[in-house]
């Protein structure tokens, strides 16, 4: 069976989406439902809070401590894994990315792939690229085979079909999957995926992995699964590809342990998942199994950009659990399919102006209600509320301002009646007498005042009015009024 190539949509359409969204009660429903089990599961598995700042402490110390080492401790992995016998590419851009996997697959003479759960993949259209050059490219995640056979992006990074219901699955696997017949039983339906996909191991010639973690010490990657098909992508095939972005390296082994525990219960509420897969180099004489040839390409794709700005680089610091994204009031209302992005909902709005540039993403840091309840649920600490401000100005500063470190696409949303509106607004308020000025020409004007208000004004819902008065109530319970 081909897989069908994914659809990919343009972030800058975010508010028209974000409307259709919103008018579709179904998709609605099926988020919160989700949205608050998960919410469930992780409290479930963080009962004790002291602890959980505890570890949370180390988690942020662990991620600062190897993001203040990165040139380094990346040249550290380079040298421990090409002793090892992997090769080591380094990737600039999604596009020099894409074209170092072509080349293995092409040197292989490959023809088909198989993929674990891959987000950097995800990131760089690996998929797409490779249809269009003839190159078969499975996913073999359940929640990326369903999204896949839909033609569509992953809706969460970490349960990619959670936008889709049993009955979506049923007449999708029925459409697509030769000889299936309709059935909403759940564990049918994953017998008849895991059927499906079973082939695919043994016939491809390549197996593509992501990467959670890197231990620079030791020269390992640690790879975080729940179905084994990341084990099977990465030992049945003769060569293994694995995409890791460069922020995902730490120092020492010993670091990733308290990063997985993190990980694992606030991504899906599991205390541990099914399958840690630490590998550090191809098959080795004596050994029955593994891949004789293993490749990893480390991806940079904008993310120097944000680790040159000492406030920015903590979006670095990420491990990828989706915690902040199951907490948020936006996400949780409009999906993620919404924001037309490989990482939707908060993470997505700081991480994906350096991905894609502010051009493309103006809108989406300002898709946020700064509630402040991924930054306190996010398990390395990360400051989301901060940065979405600090993402907010930049894309609102003059395009031809001079700063330290200037962001791709400063300025997208920039007009220059709306700078001379917040100059005079903020002039007037910084000298005393300039204030009382406006005061006296605001009050002497306020008959212009539109008769009707618009906006929030216009559309929240009334308050009701009180039955009792305030002084009724007070004589009631004999208080001085």
């Amino acid at each position: 069976m081909s897989a069908q190539p994914m659809h990919f949509v343009a972030p800058g359409d975010f508010k028209q989406r974000a409307r259709a969204a919103l008018n579709d009660p179904k998709l609605r429903a099926s988020f919160r439902g989700a949205m608050d089990f998960l919410q469930g599961k992780r409290a479930s598995q963080f009962p004790d809070s002291e602890e959980l700042e505890r570890l949370r402490d180390l988690g942020e110390a662990v991620r600062q401590h190897a993001l203040a080492r990165l040139p380094e401790l990346l040249e550290q992995l380079e040298a421990n894994l090409s002793a090892a016998g992997v090769h080591v590419h380094w990737a600039a851009t999604a596009a020099e990315a894409n074209e170092i996997v072509l080349g293995i697959a092409q040197a292989a003479g490959a023809r088909r792939v198989i993929k674990g759960k891959s987000m950097a993949s995800e990131e760089i259209e690996l998929n797409h690229y490779l249809a269009e050059r003839g190159i078969d490219c499975v996913e073999s995640d359940m929640g990326e085979y369903i999204v896949q056979l839909a033609g569509e992006k992953p809706s969460h990074i970490v349960m990619p079909a959670i936008h889709k219901t049993r009955s979506d699955i049923a007449a999708l696997f029925e459409q697509r999957i030769p000889e299936t017949r309709y059935t909403e039983d759940v564990d049918e339906l994953i017998q008849t995926g895991r059927r499906a996909l079973r082939n695919a191991f043994i016939e491809a010639d390549i197996g593509l992995s992501g990467v959670n973690f890197a231990a620079a010490d030791t020269g390992t990657l640690w790879l975080v699964e729940n179905e084994g098909n990341g084990r099977l992508s990465t030992t049945v095939p003769d060569t293994h590809i694995a995409i890791m972005g460069i922020e995902k390296v730490v120092a020492k082994l010993e670091h990733i342990v308290p990063l997985s525990s993190l990980l694992t219960r606030s991504a899906t509420g599991q205390a541990i998942t099914t399958y840690f897969n630490l590998i550090s180099g191809p098959r080795r004489a004596g050994e029955r199994d593994g891949p004789r040839n293993v490749h990893l390409v480390l991806l940079d794709n904008g993310r120097t950009q944000a680790y040159a700005d000492e406030q920015l680089r903590a979006t670095l610091q990420c491990i990828r659990c989706g915690a902040c994204m199951n907490h948020c009031p936006v996400y949780t209302r409009i999906g993620g399919h919404a924001y037309g992005t490989t990482y939707p909902g908060p993470i997505g709005k700081i991480i994906s102006p350096h991905l894609l540039g502010l051009e493309a993403t103006a809108d989406l840091p300002t898709a946020s209600t700064l509630c402040g309840a991924c930054g306190e649920v996010c398990p390395v600490r990360i400051p989301i509320p901060q940065l979405l401000i600090r993402l907010r100005t930049e894309a609102n500063r003059n395009p031809d301002e001079h700063v330290a470190h200037p962001l791709r696409g400063q300025g997208a949303n920039y007009r220059v009646t709306e700078d001379l509106v917040w100059r005079f607004w903020s002039g007037a308020f910084a000298h005393p007498r300039a204030y009382r000025a406006f005061r006296w020409l605001a009050t002497r004007m306020r008959a212009l005042t539109p008769a009707r208000q618009m906006g929030w004004t216009a559309n929240r819902t009334p308050l009701k009015p009180a039955e009792r008065s305030l002084a009724d109530l007070l004589r009631e319970r004999g208080q001085p009024q």
